[in-house]
C-alpha cells in the first residue's frame, strides 16, 4: 500500500498502516470499520471519559460520537477509545476518595499509552468531572500531537422549594439535619432534587474552574467552557473540535505552541477572577509540569496580587455556572481583563488564531447583570486564593479566602488522624467556635492519594459555623468547599512535616492577609516534639495506592508521578 501524499499530516499512523509489511495492521483495522481510503486520511484519536459512574461523565460517548463525525466530515478518520473516571461526588468522605487525584495519574498514562501505541496523528480528548480535565491535558502535553481539549459541560440546576440546588446542597443538608435545622424528610427531598440529570458540578467548583482555565489557556474552543452538557451548542462544540484538529494538523500547531508561561498566566488569571477552586493550583502545577513550564506557587501570589475576584458564582455566591452561560460565558470576561492588559493577547489557541483574536468581536454582558462584577466593584480586590508559608507550611499551603470569612482566624487546635474521625466529631458537636479542625496524614503520600475534605467542611458549613470555626489538612479541598480553610499544606506530615507534630490545644494563626500559616509552639518545641515523632507504617503496601505513595511528589509541585 503506497504512502498518502498528504504524509506530514501522518506522520505517526503512517507508521502503522502503510506499505506492504504492514498488512497485518490494516487487517486489524478493516475489522473495526477501516475502509482502504481511511488509511490514507490523518487518525485522530477521540479520548473519551465516558462512564456510568457520575452523571458528570453519562452523556460523553454521544459527545464523542459528534467529535468523530466532525473528523471523519473533515476528512480525517476518527477511532473513539475510553479511559476511566471515578466519582469524587459518590465517594466523599469515604476511604476510596483516596483513588480520586491517583486517577488524574491514571488517565493521563491512559491517554498517552493509547495515541503513543495506536499511532493517532491528532486527539480530541472530551473531560467531564474534576480528574478527567487535568488528566487529559497532562496527556495531551506529554504527547505534544495538534489536539483539542472539549470541555462535558455543566449539569443544569436542581430545584427545591424554588431555591437551585446541586450536589454541595446536599452535603451541606447533612450538616444542618445534624444540627435538627432540617429533618429526614427535607433531607430526602434534597437528595432526591439537586442532581436533574447529565453534566459536571454547577458551581464555580473544580470542574468549570478547569474547564475555563483550559479555555483561557488556549487548548479549547472559545465557549467550550460555558456550554451546558445536554444542549445543542455543546454537540457543534464537539463537531468543531473535530474538524479544528484536521486545521492544527495542517499547520503543525502542537500543545508546546499553544501551552506556554504565558497562556499558564492567563489560565491562573481566569480562576481567580472567577474565584475558582484551589485544586486549580495543583493541577495547573501538574500541567505545566507536563508541558516543561516552570509555574510554581509563588506565580499564584505574583499574579494574584494584581487580579480581582470578579464571579458572584457559588461555592461562596449566588449563581451556578447555567446562569453565567445564559450572559455569556467567560468570553465577555476574558475581553474585559483583556482590554485591562491583565491577560496576554498574543499567545496562540487551538483556533489557530491568537487569544486577542478570538476576543475581537465578542460582546459584553448584558446591562444590568450582577454575576460579574466590573473592575472597579470586586468582590475582592486580588485573589481568593492564597499561598500561606510559615513553621507549619514552609513549603506552603493554599487557602481559599473569598473575604467573606474574613483575613485572620486564630484559634485552638483538635487534631484528628483521619478525615473521618474528624467528620463525626463535627457531627457529634463536638467542634466549637474558636477551634481550628488539624486533619492530617491525608496528604499524597500519607492518604495516600490526597483526599478532599468536602464532608467535613460541608458539615461545618451546615452546623452553621463557617465564620467561627477553621480547618487546616494536608489533604485537598472540593471545588465546593467555602469557610476558612487551609489545605496543601506542605511538607505534609507522613515526611514529617511541622503538622505531624500539632497537639491538641495548640494555638494556631491563618493570616491571609500576611499570607502566613503560623503554630504559636516556639521552635525548641517543635524540635523536641520532631526528635520523638516516628512516621507511621504506609497503609497500603501493594497494588495502585502504594505504587502512587511511591511516585508521587510533593503537593507543592503538582503531586505528579512523572517526576
Amino acid at each position: 500500500m503506497a504512502n498518502s501524499d498528504d504524509n506530514n499530516t501522518r506522520s505517526f499512523s503512517s507508521l502503522v498502516v502503510d506499505g506492504m509489511e504492514r498488512a497485518p495492521s490494516r487487517a486489524m483495522l478493516h475489522a473495526v470499520g477501516f475502509t482502504n481510503e481511511d488509511f490514507k486520511k490523518p487518525q485522530i484519536g477521540i479520548a473519551s471519559t465516558w462512564s456510568m459512574v457520575t452523571p458528570c461523565n453519562m452523556h460523553i460517548n454521544n459527545l464523542a460520537d459528534h467529535a468523530a463525525k466532525g473528523v471523519d466530515d473533515a476528512n480525517g478518520k476518527a477511532v473513539i477509545f475510553n479511559t476511566i473516571t471515578i466519582s469524587d461526588g459518590i465517594s466523599m468522605g469515604t476511604e476510596g476518595m483516596k483513588y480520586s487525584l491517583v486517577s488524574r495519574e491514571v488517565i493521563a498514562d491512559s491517554i498517552e499509552t493509547v495515541v503513543g501505541c495506536q499511532g493517532f496523528d491528532g486527539v480530541v480528548a472530551i473531560g467531564g468531572c474534576d480528574k478527567n480535565m487535568p488528566g487529559c491535558m497532562m496527556a495531551l502535553a506529554r504527547l505534544n500531537r495538534p489536539s483539542v481539549f472539549v470541555y462535558g459541560g455543566t449539569i443544569l440546576p436542581g430545584y427545591h422549594k424554588e431555591k437551585k440546588l446541586d450536589v454541595i446542597s446536599v452535603f451541606e443538608a447533612v450538616g444542618a439535619r445534624s444540627n435538627d435545622k432540617i429533618d429526614d424528610a427535607e433531607l430526602t427531598c434534597i437528595e432526591q432534587k439537586a442532581i436533574p440529570g447529565a453534566g459536571s458540578c454547577g458551581g464555580m467548583y473544580t470542574a468549570n474552574t478547569m474547564a475555563s482555565a483550559i479555555e483561557a489557556l488556549g487548548m479549547s474552543l472559545p465557549n467550550s467552557s460555558a456550554q451546558a452538557a445536554v444542549s445543542e451548542d455543546k454537540r457543534v462544540d464537539c463537531e468543531r473540535a473535530g474538524s479544528a484538529v484536521l486545521e492544527l494538523l495542517k499547520n503543525n500547531i502542537k500543545p508546546s505552541d499553544i501551552m506556554s508561561k504565558k497562556a499558564f498566566e492567563n489560565a491562573i488569571t481566569i480562576v481567580i477572577a472567577l474565584g475558582g477552586s484551589t485544586n486549580a493550583v495543583l493541577h495547573l502545577i501538574a500541567m505545566a509540569n507536563a508541558s516543561h513550564i516552570d509555574i510554581t506557587l509563588d506565580d499564584f501570589t505574583r499574579i494574584g496580587t494584581n487580579v480581582p475576584m470578579l464571579a458572584d458564582l457559588k461555592p461562596s455566591g449566588r449563581y451556578q455556572m447555567a446562569e453565567l452561560i445564559e450572559i455569556g460565558g467567560i468570553q465577555p470576561l476574558m475581553k474585559i481583563l483583556l482590554d485591562q492588559g491583565l491577560l496576554h493577547g498574543d499567545c496562540l489557541t487551538v483556533t489557530g488564531k491568537t487569544l486577542a483574536e478570538n476576543l475581537a468581536d465578542v460582546k459584553p454582558y448584558p446591562e444590568g447583570q450582577d454575576m460579574i462584577r466590573p473592575l472597579d466593584n470586586p468582590i475582592k480586590k486580588d485573589s481568593h486564593l492564597a499561598i500561606l508559608y510559615g513553621n507549619l507550611a514552609t513549603e506552603g499551603a493554599v487557602a481559599k479566602v473569598t473575604g467573606k470569612e474574613g483575613l485572620v482566624f486564630t484559634g485552638t487546635a483538635k487534631v484528628f488522624e483521619t478525615e473521618e474521625m474528624a467528620l463525626q466529631s463535627i457531627l457529634n458537636g463536638d467542634i466549637v467556635k474558636g477551634d481550628v479542625i488539624v486533619i492530617r496524614y491525608e496528604g499524597p503520600r500519607g492518604g495516600p492519594g490526597m483526599r478532599e475534605m468536602l464532608s467535613p467542611t460541608a458539615a461545618v458549613m451546615g452546623k452553621g459555623l463557617g465564620q467561627e470555626v477553621a480547618l487546616i489538612t494536608d489533604g485537598r479541598f472540593s471545588g465546593g468547599t467555602h469557610g476558612f480553610v487551609v489545605g496543601h499544606i506542605t511538607p505534609e506530615a507522613f515526611v514529617g512535616g511541622t503538622l505531624a507534630i500539632v497537639e491538641n490545644g495548640d494555638k494556631i494563626t491563618i493570616d491571609a492577609d500576611k499570607k502566613e500559616l503560623t503554630l504559636h509552639v516556639t521552635e525548641n518545641s517543635i524540635a523536641e516534639r520532631i526528635k520523638t515523632w516516628q512516621q507511621p507504617e504506609a497503609k497500603y503496601t501493594r497494588g495502585v495506592l502504594s505504587k502512587y505513595a511511591k511516585l508521587v511528589s510533593s503537593a507543592s509541585l503538582g503531586a505528579v508521578t512523572d517526576n
